[in-house]
């Protein structure tokens, strides 16, 4: 079953970073593929068919798949932290 969880910041990113992979297929200094994956690892809880394509690369590759996920989960964690930090010290001078 696939879960969505829409973010228009999370579409504008990953819709971002799909452009650019099509654009390095096409141009010699960009690479292609790494955008176009990541572009799909972005937007996998926006659309079904980035969970369909996302659920093909997870049965690829699974081992990788677990590690970026892992890494996903570090960094949003990391990124709430310094919010809650940032938000502390914003009230203080307040």
């Amino acid at each position: 079953m696939i879960i969505l969880r829409p973010s228009l910041p999370r579409k504008i990113f990953g819709w971002a970073m799909l452009v650019l992979g099509v654009l390095g297929l096409v141009l010699p200094f960009l690479q292609g593929f790494l955008f176009l994956a990541f572009g799909v690892f972005v937007l996998r809880d926006q659309h079904v068919w980035a969970a369909r394509r996302w659920l093909w690369v997870a049965g690829r590759w699974p081992d990788m798949v677990t590690k970026l996920e892992a890494m996903e989960t570090r960094m949003a964690a990391r990124a709430r932290h310094y919010a809650g930090r940032l938000g502390r010290v914003l009230r203080l001078r307040a």
